[in-house]
């Protein structure tokens, strides 16, 4: 099954506030993103050429998620040297569109 498919996947069995938040900030910035709820976490991909971009996984149950890239063996790597890079989801996403160790657009 290829991530890259949909950006959500029909019916949803319930609500998902932090996917809507996804699909609201990618709409609001001008799109370019599909979104997959996979497991444990949320799976971004570029829209044009289907290339993985991060992965959120939420944290606790407040609004934290760790943001992950993917690496060259061919899986999602925690960032950071000491422990996992872990911001609130708004922060996140400006996170990742602003990309400044580049590392998620490339």
């Amino acid at each position: 099954m290829s991530p890259r498919k949909a950006t959500r996947k029909e019916p949803l069995p319930k609500s998902d506030a932090m996917l809507d938040r996804i699909m609201a900030f990618n709409g609001a910035n001008g799109g370019g993103v599909l979104i997959e709820k996979r497991s444990n976490g949320y799976s971004l991909f570029r829209e044009d050429n289907g290339r993985s971009i991060a992965r959120l996984r939420p944290f606790g149950k407040d609004d934290l998620v760790e943001i992950m890239r993917w690496s060259h063996r061919d899986k999602w790597e925690r960032i950071g040297d000491f422990g996992p890079m872990m911001m609130p989801l708004e922060e996140a996403l400006r996170y990742i569109a602003k990309d400044p160790m580049g590392i998620f657009w490339g």
